[in-house]
């Protein structure tokens, strides 16, 4: 493995993110915050750390291939967060630097889950930093670097594959730095476009753009600690209908864009997604009618959490823990499932379960007739071998890290229900769970050690697992 490609890349990283710092400082300025010290000394650390990386491993050789990509993504996210924390720590705000660093994991990750037990005692530029980690993380800080930077090797693939979501990534375009541009103008224009709508609707300018942030990043982290339940229905409308198109694969806005209508309805996974929220929120729907006793608060409170959930965003609009045990399991099972591939969403991924279910249809088949040549066919097309062994494989770790790490976390002896979805919510980058992390609770009680093994669960989970795990084996850190 080239090492100093991975060095120079995570380098160039940590100096995006020293200039990501000035934000925070800003806001922090404008309202006159002590806390604007804070990140100009963390912005000045994480940019000099990044520079001497750039200069001590200025690249010959530019060439990145699947390890350089794997490692790059893996050890730049650890130190990205790293480096994140650090504001709430410096400023006191999050005086343990282990929570400090769940928070800010959780923030990359758009996994939402928080220590916070009063989010509003926050300073605005600490909430403004907690928020738009959400926005850096949902699409990929690396993709971003890519966007912005030219790339002299058309490898760089490998990177974008390594960090976005999804069975299969490609490129839009011939070339990988267009298809990143293309990415993030989608991104800003869809954020830009609910800020305008938030404010429309009354939110203030200030928590319009940070629930936008984390609506878009499909991350949920709130200026307040009943989420979104303060709102008028209309934001709460409007944020649900969003997340649920933040939960679409970004191709197909590429595709509307260029104008290839019918190619953009053909997604068999698109299809697929909308059925699952409808469904689940008319079957939520009737299962919560007789406590709500009302039929538009019951489709906007159903749907809201329906649409939060599989999008893995985690805002809500009231105490779903309170909700009847088949509207709660409805969830958790939502968690696992998640958004589409190419979106900001997390969870399993609508396109790998539809390859499972489609592969389990294929098995029985080939039970009833031996002799018949069946496949598994996604948007029209026969899913090839590689890809149906990859999702196996993948379904195959995705159990066991979910039962090794319920049992680890069971040490704290919390019941079950808190202990299992608080293993879903992080993994899956959903933010609450249920019982002690609902969406009115948070992760405060706790310990250190857990929440590292949490942490570590988000990070494993935005990076669908392998990078960060391969990141462990000295095999992937060998020069040859």
């Amino acid at each position: 493995m080239n090492r100093k490609v991975v060095f120079y890349q995570v380098g160039r990283l940590l100096q995006i993110e020293g200039y990501l710092l000035i934000l925070p400082a800003i806001v922090s300025l404008i309202y006159l915050e002590k806390g604007i010290w804070s990140f100009l000394i963390t912005s000045a650390i994480t940019w000099l750390i990044g520079f001497a990386f750039v200069r001590l491993y200025h690249k010959k050789d530019s060439a990145i291939y699947a390890r350089e990509g794997l490692a790059t993504v893996a050890l730049a996210w650890v130190l990205m967060s790293l480096a994140g924390a650090l504001p709430f720590y410096i400023s006191g705000e999050i005086p343990s630097y282990v929570d400090a660093f769940f928070e800010t994991v959780s923030g990359f990750t758009t996994t939402g889950s928080s220590i916070l037990t009063n989010v509003e005692e926050m300073s605005h530029g600490m909430l403004f930093w907690r928020s738009f980690t959400h926005w850096v993380g949902g699409m990929g800080v690396l993709v971003f670097v890519m966007a912005i930077f030219p790339q002299e090797s058309g490898r760089s693939i490998h990177i974008m594959r390594a960090e976005m979501p999804g069975p299969v990534v490609g490129k839009l375009v011939p070339k990988i730095r267009e298809t990143a541009k293309i990415l993030y103008i989608i991104y800003i224009v869809m954020t830009m476009v609910l800020v305008i709508l938030l404010v429309a609707g009354g939110m203030p300018v200030f928590d319009s753009f940070l629930h936008s942030f984390g609506t878009a990043g499909t991350g949920g982290f709130a200026t307040k600690a009943d989420s979104i339940a303060g709102y008028s229905p209309y934001l709460q409308g409007v944020i649900a209908i969003v997340m649920m198109l933040f939960g679409i694969n970004v191709n197909f806005y590429y595709l509307i864009l260029i104008k290839r209508f019918k190619s953009a309805l053909k997604s068999s996974e698109l299809w697929c997604y909308m059925s699952i929220i409808v469904v689940s929120t008319i079957a939520i729907g009737v299962n919560i009618y007789s406590s709500v006793g009302n039929v538009s608060d019951t489709i906007r409170h159903s749907f809201f959490q329906v649409s939060s959930i599989i999008t893995t965003t985690g805002y809500s609009t009231v105490d779903f823990n309170l909700w009847p045990v088949f509207s709660k399991t409805m969830l958790v099972a939502l968690m696992f499932i998640g958004g589409c591939a190419g979106s900001t969403a997390g969870g399993l991924k609508v396109s790998r379960v539809l390859i499972l279910v489609k592969s389990v249809f294929r098995d029985l088949r080939r039970m009833m007739r031996p002799r018949s040549v069946a496949s598994v066919r996604m948007e029209n097309k026969s899913v090839d071998r590689q890809t149906l062994e990859g999702v196996t494989g993948y379904l195959t770790i995705y159990v066991i890290i979910v039962f090794i790490s319920t049992l680890l976390l069971s040490l704290n002896k919390f019941d079950f229900e808190t202990t299992f979805t608080s293993i879903a919510a992080c993994f899956n980058n959903i933010g609450p769970g249920l019982g002690g992390v609902g969406p009115m609770a948070s992760f405060a009680e706790y310990s250190a050690a857990s929440k590292v093994l949490l942490s570590f669960l988000m990070l494993l989970g935005r990076l669908e697992i392998y990078p960060l795990l391969l990141a462990f084996s000295p095999a992937l850190w060998k020069r040859k």
